[in-house]
């Protein structure tokens, strides 16, 4: 189906002319577009036709994340960010009615870029966003132009200890150890993730925490994303194989870490120079949400990753 304007969302936008003089759409707009049984929000800025830049959020996020990133990619990228089924403003069916597993997101998002025509497309990925982009990425490794992973994992060794209470989930799925997980779809869940390891708390914006909260208090949700917990260990059964990808496409990958992450550790961005000798790797002294704090520089380096691998 053709995608379809937020109210509002179509008029004329601000435009600036890139290096190639052709006109770039700055102006973000924000739209929907039907897939299956899903309507996905995404937000879109740039030249169509232009190199397309796809952007995969995860928890405790939605495409609001890239809110910052995403004028300063436009200028020269055709940038498309959706919101994952079960967050931000797109619109899926209840628990029950469709399956809030990484398998389903990924068939989701590859059918939703499908149908907007992104054949080719280079991809950053954060937390929830990386194996939903990992599998897109192996089973149709040619569409991938380039890969920046901020916060995104595909090595046990990036699993850090916040980890363990889920582990325990996955190991032994009972009622009681799902109960244990309850506090991790809350506000102060959401506020604490967005907090933890960041020297300079005035950096986050206090909007970006309330918005999450608010999304993922909704009826229901909290069941959702307890589900997603327990299927995450379907993500790391998987990483041989998406590190098998790796190895034997060498996809341009630049790796941008907020170091003091207590979900994913510096060591599982450092593991890709294993498999992509070439891997660019940064680290911020920053938390889990590497943009709220860094998203200057970090678009900076992102912006310069592009312009040297993408054409």
């Amino acid at each position: 189906m053709a995608s379809e304007d937020v109210a509002g969302a179509g008029g004329s936008g601000a435009a600036e002319q890139t290096g190639d003089g052709q006109a770039a759409d700055l102006q973000v707009r924000h739209r929907f577009e039907q897939v299956g049984d899903v309507n996905v929000f995404y937000r879109e800025a740039g030249q169509r036709g232009a190199p397309a830049v796809l952007l995969l959020h995860g928890y405790a996020a939605s495409s609001f994340m890239y809110r910052n990133l995403i004028p300063m990619l436009a200028v020269k990228y055709h940038v498309i960010a959706p919101d994952l089924p079960g967050f931000g403003f797109t619109e899926a069916p209840a628990r029950g009615q469709y399956a809030y597993t990484f398998d389903q997101l990924a068939r989701t998002i590859d059918q939703f870029t499908r149908q907007l025509k992104l054949e080719r497309f280079a991809m950053q990925v954060f937390d929830y966003g990386a194996p939903v982009g990992w599998r897109i990425a192996a089973a149709q490794p040619s569409r991938i132009t380039a890969i920046i992973s901020q916060n995104g994992n595909a090595y046990e060794e990036g699993l850090g200890q916040g980890w363990a209470p889920i582990q325990r989930y996955w190991n032994e799925p009972s009622q009681a150890n799902r109960d244990a997980l309850r506090e991790f779809a809350t506000p102060a869940s959401i506020a604490w993730q967005y907090l933890e390891g960041v020297p300079d708390k005035t950096l986050v914006a206090p909007d970006a925490i309330a918005l999450e909260s608010q999304l993922v208090s909704r009826p229901g949700n909290a069941e959702v994303q307890l589900d997603l917990l327990l299927d995450y260990a379907s993500n790391v059964a998987r990483y041989p194989r998406f590190q098998a990808y790796f190895r034997e496409h060498r996809p341009p990958l630049l790796a941008v870490w907020g170091k003091n992450d207590p979900f994913f550790l510096p060591a599982g961005a450092q593991a890709w120079k294993r498999d992509i000798p070439g891997a660019q790797v940064r680290f911020y002294d920053t938390g889990h949400l590497a943009l709220e704090t860094h998203g200057v520089e970090i678009g900076g380096v992102i912006r310069a990753f592009l312009d040297g691998n993408v054409k």
